[in-house]
C-alpha cells in the first residue's frame, strides 16, 4: 500500500508539473502577438520627412531682408511729393533721390563706376544699351505682383519684351511749350525755330534741351529724315542746322526752361509736355504743342542697376511694386501731367486728365511721333557732332 501511495504521489504530482509546463508554454507561443502592433507602427517612422516640406516652402529670395535706405536716381521733380513719405510709411523704407539731367549724363555716371543707387529711371533707348552691356538686375516678378496693372502694351516693349529688366513708370511726348501772353502766334514748324529771323519775336528768347538726342531728332525731323539715320551725310546736314540756329537761341537748358518761358524771360523752349503742363498750373500763360514736322515720344523706366546687394534688391523691388499700386499710379501720372502705362490707374483717374490730349496724342498726333533708338557704337558720333555743334561760335 505503501508503494501503490507513493506511485500515486508520484502521478499527481507529474500531472502538476505537466499542467505547469502546457500553461508556460502558452505564454510562450502568444509572445509575438504582443510585438504585432509595433511592427504596424513602424512605417510611420519613415512617413516623418514628408510632414516637414521645408525645401518647398521658402521661395528663393523669402529669407532676404529688405535693406533700410535705397536711392532713387531719377530725373528732376519727377515723383509725387508725397510718394516717398507714403512708402515709408508703409515698409519702413527710407528713400533719398539724385538726380541727372539726360540719359548720357546717367548712362557715363554708371559706366564710369559710379553706385550706391537701388533705382534708376532712364528712358527706352537707353535701357537697351544698359541690357547690351549687361548693366541692369533681372527682375524677380514673384516680388512685384502689381505688374499684373500694366496696360498689355507696356509688356511688349522692343527694348524689354517682358519687362524682364524693366517696368515702365511714364511715358510722354517732346515738343515745344510757349507763353501764351507774350506770343500769340508761336511757329508752327521746327523750321521755323531753326531758322528763326532777327524780326521774329523769339528770336533770341528761347531755347533747346541740352541733350543730343533729343535736339538731333528735332533737326532731322525738319529736314525730313529718320531720326535715328546711320547716314553721316544726314548727320552733317543736320548738324549745320543746328549750329546756323544757335545765334537765335538763348541757350541749352533741360533744368528750368519752363519756368524761364512762364515768367516770361523767353518765350518758347524745346522740352517734355509734363514739364510745361506743370508750370502751365504755376503760371496760367504756358501752352504746349508738337511742330507740324513731328517729335518723339518716350517711355520712362524704372530699373536696378548690377551689383546692388540683394537686401538692396529687394527694397527695390518693393518700391517699383509701390509705384504700380492703382492709387500711387494715378497719383504720379496727374501730379506730373505725364501719361500713366498703369491701366488700372487709368480706370480710377480723374476723366479730366485720361482726356487730355497734350498727355495722351490723339492718333493723328502719335503717327507723327517717334521713339528714339539705340544706335550701337554709331552714338558716339552723334556725340562728337553734338560737340561740335556747342563748341561752335
Amino acid at each position: 500500500m505503501q508503494r501503490k501511495h507513493l506511485l500515486s504521489l508520484i502521478v499527481i504530482l507529474l500531472i502538476a508539473v505537466m499542467a505547469l509546463a502546457a500553461c508556460g508554454g502558452g505564454q510562450a507561443t502568444e509572445a509575438p502577438k504582443q510585438e504585432k502592433p509595433a511592427a504596424t507602427e513602424a512605417p510611420k517612422a519613415t512617413e516623418a520627412p514628408k510632414e516637414e516640406p521645408k525645401p518647398t516652402e521658402a521661395p528663393k529670395e523669402e529669407g532676404v531682408k529688405p535693406a533700410d535706405e535705397i536711392v532713387v536716381y531719377n530725373w528732376s521733380d519727377y515723383v509725387a511729393p508725397e510718394m516717398y513719405d507714403m512708402f515709408t510709411e508703409q515698409t519702413g523704407i527710407k528713400i533719398s533721390e539724385d538726380n541727372f539731367s539726360s540719359n548720357e549724363d546717367l548712362l557715363a555716371k554708371l559706366q564710369g563706376g559710379a553706385t550706391g543707387y537701388s533705382v534708376i529711371v532712364p528712358s527706352d533707348y537707353t535701357v537697351y544699351i544698359m541690357i547690351e552691356e549687361g548693366m541692369l538686375e533681372e527682375l524677380n516678378h514673384d516680388n512685384i505682383p502689381n505688374l499684373k496693372n500694366l496696360d498689355p502694351e507696356f509688356t511688349k516693349l522692343y527694348y524689354d519684351p517682358g519687362n524682364k529688366y524693366c517696368v515702365p513708370y511714364l511715358w510722354g511726348t517732346t515738343g515745344v511749350g510757349y507763353n501764351t501772353e507774350l506770343l500769340e502766334n508761336p511757329p508752327k514748324s521746327w523750321e521755323q525755330i531753326f531758322k528763326a529771323k532777327e524780326s521774329d519775336p523769339w528770336y533770341g528768347r528761347m531755347t533747346l534741351l541740352d541733350d543730343v538726342r533729343e535736339v538731333f531728332s528735332a533737326a532731322l525731323i525738319q529736314l525730313g529724315y529718320d531720326n535715328n539715320t546711320k547716314d553721316e551725310a544726314q548727320l552733317q546736314e543736320a548738324k549745320q542746322l543746328l549750329i546756323d540756329a544757335k545765334k537765335g537761341l538763348a541757350g541749352y537748358d533741360t533744368d528750368n526752361y519752363e519756368d524761364l518761358v512762364g515768367a516770361g524771360e523767353n518765350l518758347l523752349a524745346h522740352g517734355w509736355n509734363g514739364d510745361f503742363l506743370q508750370a502751365a498750373d504755376e503760371y496760367g500763360n504756358i501752352d504746349y504743342y508738337i511742330p507740324e514736322e513731328g517729335g518723339t515720344i518716350w517711355i520712362d523706366n524704372m530699373c536696378i542697376p548690377k551689383g546692388v546687394s540683394p537686401e538692396e534688391k529687394r527694397a527695390a523691388e518693393m518700391y517699383i511694386n509701390f509705384v504700380l499700386d492703382p492709387k500711387v499710379g494715378d497719383m504720379l501720372g496727374e501730379y506730373n501731367y505725364y501719361a500713366t502705362p498703369n491701366k488700372a490707374s487709368l480706370e480710377i483717374a480723374d476723366p479730366e486728365y485720361k482726356s487730355n490730349p497734350l498727355v495722351f496724342p490723339p492718333e493723328e498726333i502719335r503717327a507723327k511721333l517717334h521713339f528714339i533708338k539705340p544706335l550701337g557704337e554709331f552714338e558716339s558720333v552723334y556725340q562728337r557732332m553734338w560737340d561740335e555743334v556747342k563748341s561752335a561760335q
